[in-house]
């Protein structure tokens, strides 16, 4: 299956008509709903005192089921379609990439009693990753490292986007509506009607909607993949999955993980080497080790402030206190996920405390002066609308500026 590149970068989303080979989509489909039975059974087992018999599959508006956590050997083709030419192929053609790699690996069902819509949004946090604008604008110069994918099973049409929303910020229009009426349908905004099989290709900064969580049969793919040595560094640059699950795949389908893991390795290496090289304030391996990570030259400050994110995220990994908190409670310190925090944890064993505060303070000044715009221009932390507000990178602020302020 063949993409044009540019596609995504003019509208922000690709339709893609049979992404499932017709004659795979009634296999997957079995063996996804064994899945999905499967993981109902540990909902119910792990449900919370308060949350009705079943747990997350009675009470969620949309059920999600991460597949790699209950696939098994009888239903590896599930995750053996996730590297199919028309999924990993495609992905990597449209982020011009040399190699790319899955992070996620999901199905979105639909709820057992009407939920109705979901809230418009963005699949980011600006005071988390990086200013709006500044995400918005590698992406365009230096083309997407990471791309999201949804995948019906069964006919869909739930799923709704503003086409080229994802390399601007909302307008006031928008804002608003975000604001006051979140659930109903945006102007500008488009149904992507899907056919069992096809697929929708999207960048997941734009405005998207879960325009009706009916009790309709709905079992989606929702995948996301990342690229290795492209222009840019990607926003999602972790994966939702670990090793441990891989057992359960045929060999080839093992030996293309443990090469994405291998991947995700080197460039932590990468990374590691780049903040010793700010601790030891040595500006070439430092501008070396930038590079490798973002090769593309315009947009560069973008990827030292996901740096900056990470230094703090270490920083408290190697806090005493933190360290004698819960699994659960270290997750929430760092703002990570279930899924993805081995990797920061593990990431965070190649530093000592001492080496990790200092390359923290290397990023103070960056640290204030997005705090400070923070301040301006986001009144309410705790919104989601108010943080797409972060809009603007530090002013007069680029790597060479970062370096001198060492």
């Amino acid at each position: 299956m063949k993409v044009d590149p540019q596609q995504l970068i003019d509208d922000g989303y690709v339709v893609l008509r049979q992404v499932v080979p017709p004659d795979q989509l009634e296999t997957l489909r079995t063996s996804f709903e064994t899945l999905v039975e499967k993981q109902k059974v540990v909902w119910a087992r792990e449900r919370k005192p308060e949350e009705k018999p079943g747990g997350v599959w009675t009470t969620s508006a949309q059920p999600r089921v991460f597949f790699d956590e209950v696939v098994d050997a009888d239903t590896a083709n599930t995750v053996e379609f996730c590297l199919h030419e028309n999924t990993l192929g495609v992905s990597q053609q449209l982020m011009r990439a040399p190699d790319a790699a899955i992070t996620l690996m999901a199905l979105m069902c639909n709820p057992v009693q009407d939920h109705g819509p979901a809230s418009w949004h963005r699949d980011i946090d600006p005071t988390g990753q990086a200013p709006l604008k500044g995400m918005q604008m590698d992406y365009v110069k230096n083309g997407p490292g990471y791309v999201q994918w949804n995948i019906p099973l069964y006919d869909d049409r739930v799923f709704w986007l503003v086409p080229r929303s994802y390399c601007r910020p909302n307008t006031p229009a928008e804002h608003q509506h975000l604001l006051t009426r979140p659930q109903e349908p945006m102007p500008g905004g488009i149904p992507i009607e899907l056919s069992a099989g096809d697929g929708v290709v999207y960048s997941h900064m734009g405005l998207h909607w879960g325009s009706n969580y009916s009790t309709k049969l709905r079992r989606t793919v929702h995948l996301g993949y990342r690229a290795f040595g492209g222009d840019s560094y990607p926003i999602v640059d972790h994966f939702y999955w670990n090793m441990g699950f891989t057992q359960h795949l045929p060999t080839e389908a093992r030996t293309r993980f443990e090469h994405f893991f291998q991947l995700q390795q080197q460039q932590s290496d990468v990374i590691e080497a780049t903040f010793h090289a700010i601790r030891n304030k040595d500006a070439e391996g430092f501008r070396d080790g930038l590079a490798k990570l973002h090769p593309g030259e315009e947009e560069r400050m973008v990827a030292v402030v996901f740096l900056s994110k990470l230094a703090d995220k270490v920083r408290k990994l190697k806090d005493p206190e933190v360290s004698k908190l819960s699994i659960e409670e270290r997750i929430g310190a760092i703002s990570a996920h279930r899924l993805n925090f081995h990797l920061y944890e593990d990431f965070s064993e190649r530093f000592s405390a001492e080496a990790a505060e200092n390359i923290w303070n290397r990023f103070s000044t960056l640290y204030e002066k997005i705090d400070a715009e923070i301040a301006q221009s986001v009144p309410d932390r705790t919104s989601r609308v108010m943080r797409y507000q972060l809009i603007d990178m530090p002013a007069n602020f680029e790597v060479e500026d970062f370096i001198q302020n060492w």
